[in-house]
């Protein structure tokens, strides 16, 4: 597959109308053979998962997970909650089909609760795991990321965790943070395959059964730098060093480093600075639904870009948007350029910002029962539903 065949040009880009009352009057940009509109409202959506039943699962930033029932319907019904949880920011969602569960990744612990199909409360939630069970870095400057986010292979039958850091740039004391695990089965004990990773909100399993992660990079280096990443975690023997915070990009030494960064992680995939990758999904490669992609994109890894609070002379330095990646396999179409970020991806879901004006920032993102991607947007508090055009 190859970019120039899977995306439209930018300019090509439609507004399409078929917002929901009350939604915000600008609509989000995408391809002229596809349509987007909202299809539901509720308070500051992440992490989304689809149900085999059509209902869609939304982490939030609180401490609730909704469900929007008959997601790919021409009606949708209205959010409702599925799941409080004893603790803040559930925004961490997975559902497993080998085991017919779904998990809730939550500040501090994993939770597990049984699907059944047209069942939209959850019943019997238990705690299956905790995290950020130790004290924040002694040397942290306060930037504490607080969100835990889950991925399950049914492939590999594991469940995979991701815990940000308690700092923008330090040494962790808690083993769990800025790191990746693993709960194989979805019991046990963690086991920790990636260390040294900052933020990675956005996780994804690939075709092959795979987890992917998109990292969200630390500030105060030179503008512009580091790079996000998004890249195939479990492709690499544990534990994986990612550097954190001394090396980033292609095993660049940006802070001072006793270690040095020859043994670090170089990313597969690569975004510009402050993208800030919160989303990710692989487009299914045998989707029969009646809103399917075209067969260019099976295949194709989508990433929600939150955008950044940066800012250069023109506003903003990076946009909020989804961005869309071919794939040839386990690979990128385009291999990583480290002398530029843009190399590899194109803008699919555009439009959120003009300058210092936005309507929109991506957060969740997945792909339906019948073909559709959904994405949520937690400035705007929707969920949009993108289809091909008729």
């Amino acid at each position: 597959m190859t970019l120039g065949k899977l995306v439209s040009p930018i300019a090509a880009f439609a507004c399409i109308a078929g917002a929901m009352p009350g939604a915000a009057s600008a609509e989000p940009k995408v391809p002229s053979n596809f349509t987007i509109q909202t299809t539901a409202q509720l308070g500051s959506p992440r992490e989304l998962v689809a149900l085999p039943d059509g209902d869609l699962l939304v982490g939030t930033s609180g401490s609730q997970v909704y469900i929007v029932p008959d997601a790919e319907s021409s009606t949708p019904g209205m959010p409702a909650v599925f799941a409080t949880l004893n603790d803040t920011f559930a925004s961490g969602v997975a559902f497993s089909a080998k085991h017919k569960t779904i998990y809730i990744a939550t500040n501090g612990a994993i939770w597990a609760t049984k699907y059944v199909a047209g069942r939209r409360r959850a019943v019997g939630v238990h705690r299956i795991a905790q995290v950020r069970t130790g004290p924040i870095s002694p040397h942290s400057d306060g930037d504490v990321h607080k969100t835990t986010s889950v991925a399950y292979s049914d492939s590999a039958d594991i469940l995979y965790i991701s815990v940000g850091s308690s700092c923008n740039a330090c040494g962790e004391v808690d083993p769990t943070r800025a790191s990746i695990l693993t709960l194989p089965g979805g019991k046990g004990q963690l086991h920790k395959i990636a260390t040294r990773i900052r933020n990675a909100i956005a996780t994804t399993i690939s075709p092959s059964g795979a987890l992917w992660a998109g990292g969200a990079g630390q500030d105060d280096l030179p503008f512009g730098h580091p790079y996000e990443f998004l890249d195939d975690v479990s492709s690499h023997t544990p534990v994986a060093d990612y550097g954190w915070p001394e090396c980033e990009e292609n095993r660049v030494p940006y802070r001072p480093t006793s270690r040095g960064c020859n043994a670090t992680v170089a990313p597969l995939a690569e975004m510009p600075a402050y993208s800030t990758i919160i989303g990710a999904v692989f487009y299914p490669l045998n989707v029969k639904g009646a809103y399917a992609f075209p067969q260019s994109y099976r295949g194709a890894l989508f990433a929600a870009a939150h955008g950044s609070w940066h800012t250069d002379s023109k506003g903003y330095a990076a946009a909020p948007q989804v961005a869309v990646f071919g794939m040839s396999g386990d690979q990128p179409a385009i291999p990583v350029d480290w002398q530029n970020p843009n190399a590899q991806w194109k803008t699919f879901v555009g439009g959120f910002q003009q300058g210092m004006t936005r309507i929109g920032r991506p957060t969740g993102i997945t792909v339906g029962i019948a073909g559709s991607l959904f994405v949520a947007d937690d400035q705007a508090g929707v969920i949009y539903r993108v289809r091909p055009r008729k």
